[in-house]
């Protein structure tokens, strides 16, 4: 079952989808997630467990729409100055937040969700406000941008022993940016 994404804002709904968060939100600072349960966080949220299964299905979906709040920024990326600079520290601070285990729990919940592309789209709008801020400068596409810098980024914190380093993240974007 697919996330509702045209819930009119604010409202009873708004309301209602926000204790829900926060119940989730709690209930996972308190215990291990795999004890978690619907019903737990239904009435940690004061709602009917079928409040939860006719918006988000299962837990599963639930959680990734969690971690997809998690992600929408709560401001601008960084300004710096130049577009290296801007793309360093955001691609830092994105490291660093994917890095963590939490965000690498935030990843995997992300892979739940039924649509695709949500992701791309939160993280394309970041890059494109950056690109943005310099429109006389040549530019790689946000594309370019998410296959070398976002892509290998994600796949060495999901898949590999360690995360990548700074430095090849900065080699990334000098590649990204030398290609463009």
């Amino acid at each position: 079952m697919a996330i509702k994404e045209s819930v009119r804002p604010g409202g009873r709904s708004a309301r209602v989808q926000e204790s829900i968060h926060q119940a989730v939100r709690a209930l996972l600072e308190e215990q291990d997630r795999a004890s978690l349960t619907v019903p737990q966080i239904a009435a940690r949220a004061g709602v009917t467990p079928s409040t939860i299964y006719r918006r988000w299905g299962d837990l599963a979906a639930l959680l990734a729409d969690v971690a997809f709040a998690r992600m929408r920024p709560e401001a601008e990326p960084a300004n710096t100055g130049s577009l290296r600079g801007d793309l360093q520290a955001w691609a830092e601070q994105y490291l660093d937040e994917i890095s963590s285990e939490p965000g690498r729990q935030m990843m995997r919940d992300v892979q739940c969700r039924a649509t695709t592309g949500y992701c791309t789209t939160i993280l394309g709008g970041q890059l494109q406000s950056i690109l943005d801020r310099y429109p006389d400068e040549t530019q790689p596409g946000v594309e370019h941008l998410l296959d070398l810098i976002v892509a290998p980024t994600v796949f060495r914190v999901l898949f590999s022993d360690k995360a990548l380093s700074v430095e090849a993240l900065h080699r990334q974007i000098d590649l990204a940016l030398a290609s463009a």
